[in-house]
């Protein structure tokens, strides 16, 4: 299975996904950006990353869950508009990544600021 042909599927996954997300009716899903996809190479499972705010563990945790109750009304969608013999199991993960680059941020200004301090002619 070629490596393009599974960045197509994760791609048109995740736009499918993220069309989807907002027409959903279950109070627990907050205001969700999917953020990435990755499938296995035999389409039988896709891991979902996504973003949600408020940026809150609680809302991850509730998020999660009402997106993994819509995940086979999700599967049915996909099925509708892929053409694909095995449409893949949805598995949502949170997506540490912007939380990770916000903590990057601090650190580096926290070292700018400090740096200023320490600067010559003090």
């Amino acid at each position: 299975m070629s490596d393009q042909r599974v960045r197509r599927v994760n791609e048109a996954v995740k736009e499918i996904v993220a069309e989807v997300v907002p027409g959903l009716k279950d109070p627990r899903i907050g205001f969700v950006t999917v953020t990435d996809v990755r499938t296995t190479t035999d389409f039988r499972s896709a891991e979902v990353f996504f973003t949600v705010l408020p940026d809150t563990p609680e809302a991850r945790e509730e998020t999660e869950a009402g997106l993994r109750s819509a995940a086979p009304m999700i599967r049915r969608e996909l099925n509708a508009q892929l053409r694909l013999r095995r449409i893949p199991d949805l598995h949502f993960r949170h997506d540490p990544l912007p939380e990770q680059g916000r903590r990057i941020e601090r650190l580096l200004n926290s070292t700018r600021d400090t740096g200023k301090d320490d600067g010559p002619g003090d």
